[in-house]
């Protein structure tokens, strides 16, 4: 048994080497069957892959040439749609440059209307000035042309002689005297004649001072060469009439210097001087332009060469100097008038003390009345009420004490009265 133990351990595994031979041999086919029929499989589905590549890229040739037919068309749709977005874009922008341009410029169309409106308002009243002006001009020239009518008419009344322009002159030296403020016959007086040694003497005015003094003035003065220098149109002619106005202003200012007026008007305490009236300032400036010395030598004559401004300024001085005296007048009247004013009332004041203090004694019997009636008369009239009179309704009413006393003047005494004095007087009590 133990011999046999290790042939029959060799059978044993002879016989399982060659059931798992032959099993590996079954599970070799068996893979090998596997295989090839996985192989014939994977055959077949390359096969059927194949088949299919192929019809997938004959299909994706086709979606290829409908989608390249399909994007071309979307293309020009796009194009289409994008043309007419850009056609819509630019038209709209260009609405809106358009408002906004408007926009801007609408302030400057207001402004140019406004501007416009303006003009037409400057241009309408420049018209209407110019119509004016037009009409004023008319007129001046119409003026004009009558003031040079008239200043021919007084021209040829002038040259009618002496008299005319002394008596014109004469008007005219009454009229400065008048604006400036002197009254005729109180302030200064007209042709007057004066006795003196060489003869009887006439000055045009004598013009009355304050304080009693006077001064003349006269008016006589010659414009005939002053006339003819106007109508004069050759300048040499018109410079030698100029020259012999000139000359005719100094010899009248020798003249009257010579009549010596301010001696025969010593009593009256006149100044040393006589004034020359000229009744223009261009007739003196006319005859100072040829001879510049005149006013000097007019002044060391003791002549007052005066025209209508130069003299309204001087008879203006002179009504001022009336002014004054007449308030120096009036202030020592005014100063009388207080005095006498003070005196009145002073009597007045004593008056006034004398009755209030006869009210004040008054109101001091009526108090002791009052007293006396209450203490002595109404406590017995009050019984008839505690013993039942009939009084048929009336009372006897509460009659009340004074007790207002009556105000002093206490400015009336002597110790609170101010001083006052009027021009030097002293107050009188």
């Amino acid at each position: 048994m133990n011999s046999l133990d290790p042939f029959l351990i060799l059978a044993i595994a002879a016989g399982v080497l060659a059931l798992a031979m032959l099993a590996w041999a079954l599970m070799e086919r068996r893979r090998a069957g596997a295989a090839e029929t996985r192989n014939w499989e994977l055959r077949e589905r390359y096969a059927d892959t194949e088949a299919r590549m192929r019809l997938f890229e004959d299909q994706s040739a086709a979606q290829s040439e409908y989608l390249r037919a399909q994007a071309q068309q979307q293309a020009g749709a796009v194009a289409e749609e994008l043309l007419k977005r850009t056609d819509e874009t630019f038209r709209n922008r260009e609405l809106m440059a358009q408002q906004r341009l408007d926009a801007q410029l609408k302030p400057v169309a207001e402004t140019l209307a406004k501007f416009e409106a303006q003009v037409q308002a400057v241009e309408k009243v420049r018209a209407e000035e110019t119509g004016g002006l037009k009409q004023q001009i008319a007129a001046l020239m119409e003026a004009s042309t009558a003031t040079q009518h008239e200043a021919r008419k007084l021209s040829a009344a002038l040259r009618r002689g002496a008299g005319v322009q002394g008596r014109w002159g004469e008007q005219t030296l009454r009229n400065v005297l008048e604006a400036a403020g002197l009254t005729a016959q109180y302030d200064f007086l007209e042709q007057f004649s004066l006795d003196t040694e060489e003869g009887r003497r006439r000055p045009d005015v004598k013009v009355k001072m304050p304080a009693g003094a006077v001064f003349a003035i006269d008016a006589k003065c010659s414009l005939n060469a002053f006339l003819d220098a106007q109508e004069h149109t050759d300048e040499a002619l018109r410079e030698a009439a100029f020259v012999r106005h000139a000359q005719s202003v100094r010899a009248h200012m020798q003249g009257l210097s010579a009549k010596a007026y301010w001696d025969q008007f010593a009593g009256e305490r006149s100044p040393d001087f006589v004034a020359m009236f000229v009744p223009g300032d261009g007739f003196l400036a006319a005859a100072l332009d040829r001879m510049p010395d005149l006013m000097t030598e007019a002044m060391d004559k003791r002549v007052l060469l005066v025209t209508p401004t130069t003299l309204f300024a001087l008879c203006k001085a002179v009504a001022y100097g009336w002014r004054v005296e007449e308030q120096a007048a009036n202030a020592d009247k005014i100063a009388a008038l207080g005095r006498e004013l003070y005196k009145r009332l002073s009597v007045m004041g004593g008056h006034a003390s004398s009755v209030g203090k006869a009210l004040e004694a008054a109101v001091s019997r009526y108090n002791q009345f009052v007293g006396s009636l209450e203490t002595q008369v109404l406590t017995q009239a009050r019984r008839f009420e505690e013993l039942k009179v009939d009084h048929e309704g009336r009372e006897i009413p509460e009659i009340a004490h004074v007790e207002t006393a009556v105000r002093p003047l206490s400015k009336l005494s002597s110790g609170d009265t101010p001083a006052l004095t009027v021009s030097g007087a002293a107050p009188t009590s």
